[in-house]
């Protein structure tokens, strides 16, 4: 896989130089990249792409996404599809008993990571709730009786109503408060910061789908309504905690994020600011090149060190495995 190419700065002119792609701003370079090692381009707000670029791009299967300040995507162009269509129909053929037990195991991942990271904070602060965390240990539990997709997210949804609170005490600086998730519009700094890397993350897993042959319209949690690609919504639950939530955490308590300079409020909410999404995007990269031990591959048995975009990657091709059925069922990534 190669790289990503985010063009934060506003008002920007992306232009392609040979096999060079250029981004320029009132005459000055602001970023070069070549064009046969991106895998995407992810443009927030305003920017002019030349026909030349777009061509190009489209030729090489290389996807450009337009995403608001927020990093919510408006939409992608892309090549015309053709997809794996044998791959797609057995995605369609899920019964709905395996699609009930692949939700299982996402929620109650997803419950997990969430659980294993608060655990990681109390080490370095007691007062993170202890109910709280026993609370979470009982709510994985009971999903292994939940016998529908709605009752599994309703204990999801009791779950997040524990956790965000809980991730709130975790935070040192003042500025940082959090006390509930607030996704559209996002009310704080915080929630700013939750919703920007959540669509990041889900922007990739989206290419990462497309890449496999999946269909990212057919999922096992989520419903695809409104033209949604809710296989993306499906397999980023698991990555939420151990990726956005713990980087979250990160860039406040080393005070890295400032709570004046990289947030405004806006009508849409609490926006970051352009020296935010910069510092934001910097130490996601970052986060995504490092090296991690994923969990044991259950087609080989063993274990591996790669970089976090990897072993996302590793996931969705888990869940190819599975749907081929080359597997028995979906095993997500479980943090220790």
């Amino acid at each position: 896989m190669g790289k990503t190419l985010y063009v934060s700065q506003q008002d920007c002119y992306l232009c392609l130089h040979q096999e060079l792609l250029v981004v320029k701003r009132a005459g000055a370079i602001l970023q070069q990249a070549q064009l046969p090692h991106l895998d995407q381009i992810l443009i927030f707000g305003h920017a002019q792409v030349t026909t030349q670029l777009i061509q190009s791009c489209l030729q090489r299967n290389i996807p450009i996404a337009y995403l608001s300040h927020m990093g919510y995507c408006y939409g992608r162009l892309q090549p015309i599809q053709r997809g794996n269509r044998a791959l797609q129909d057995m995605q369609m053929q899920l019964t709905p008993k395996r699609k009930l037990e692949t939700a299982r195991q996402i929620l109650k991942a997803k419950v997990h990571n969430c659980r294993i990271l608060l655990l990681r904070q109390r080490r370095r602060k007691p007062q993170v709730s202890g109910e709280k965390l026993a609370l979470l240990q009982r709510l994985h539990t009971d999903m292994d009786s939940a016998q529908s997709i709605d009752e599994l997210m309703g204990l999801e949804g009791a779950a997040a109503a524990s956790y965000y609170p809980t991730l709130g005490e975790c935070l040192t600086h003042v500025g940082f408060e959090f006390t509930t998730r607030s996704r559209r519009p996002p009310r704080d700094p915080v929630n700013a910061m939750l919703s920007f890397g959540y669509q990041l993350l889900w922007n990739h897993i989206l290419l990462l789908i497309e890449l496999q042959g999946l269909d990212p319209y057919q999922g096992c949690l989520h419903t695809s309504h409104h033209n949604h690609p809710c296989l993306a919504s499906d397999l980023i639950e698991e990555f939420r905690a151990p990726i956005i939530d713990s980087l979250v955490l990160w860039l406040i308590n080393t005070g890295v994020m400032d709570p004046f300079e990289d947030f405004t409020d806006e009508v849409e909410g609490c926006l970051l600011t352009q020296s935010g999404r910069t510092k934001f995007l910097q130490a996601f990269i970052q986060r995504m090149e490092d090296i991690v031990q994923p969990s044991k591959d259950p087609v080989t048995g063993t274990e591996e060190e790669i970089p976090r975009w990897a072993l996302v990657n590793h996931q969705v091709q888990i869940y190819r495995q599975f749907v081929g059925n080359q597997l028995p069922f979906y095993t997500p990534h479980l943090i220790r």
